[in-house]
Parts: structure tokens; C-alpha cells; sequence
């Protein structure tokens, strides 16, 4: 029975100066053009990432408008349950 190929082949098209850099590159730190495409596409994953990560901490700055903090959490809560308490008790009493 034939091995059966863990990885998966894929023919790309580089402009000659492109692919005379890869070539260089690759020779000069004895990597194969496979390693050298590998770590190519890790680095490109990595950064999206970061982009993904830096847009999500961007959301999040401008979903705290007020600038509050992490000591202001217990005040927040506190006025929170109140409001919602009040609401709650005002309700009962409506209701008789």
C-alpha cells in the first residue's frame, strides 16, 4: 500500500526578482523553498492576528466612552442592582 502524503502540494508564480530573493534567501540560510514559503505564510497569519487583536482592543476603547476603570466597577454595579431594584419594588407596588 503507498504511503499516503501528510502534506499538501501547491505550485505558486513569483515575479523572477521575487523568486531570485526567495532562492538567495533560501540558499543562504540552507532552507528549502518549502521552509522558507512555511514560515512566510506563519509570519503573514501572525500578523493578521495582531491586526485582529489591535482592531478588537480599538472596539473596546471606544466601547468605554466614560473612561471607566477597574475601581469604578464595584460603584457601577452597586448603582446598576440599585436602579434595577427600584425599578423592580416600583413595579410591585404598581401592581398591589
Amino acid at each position: 500500500m503507498p504511503a499516503t502524503r501528510k502534506s499538501r502540494v501547491y505550485t505558486i508564480s513569483l515575479p523572477p526578482e521575487l523568486a531570485k530573493e526567495a532562492e538567495a534567501i533560501a540558499e543562504a540560510e540552507s532552507r528549502t523553498m518549502s521552509d522558507l514559503f512555511r514560515e512566510a505564510f506563519r509570519t503573514y497569519r501572525a500578523a493578521r492576528a495582531v491586526k485582529a487583536l489591535e482592531a478588537a482592543v480599538a472596539i473596546g476603547a471606544g466601547a468605554n466612552p466614560r473612561g471607566y476603570t477597574e475601581e469604578d466597577i464595584p460603584r457601577l454595579l452597586k448603582e446598576v442592582r440599585a436602579e434595577r431594584d427600584a425599578k423592580q419594588e416600583h413595579k410591585v407596588r404598581a401592581a398591589g
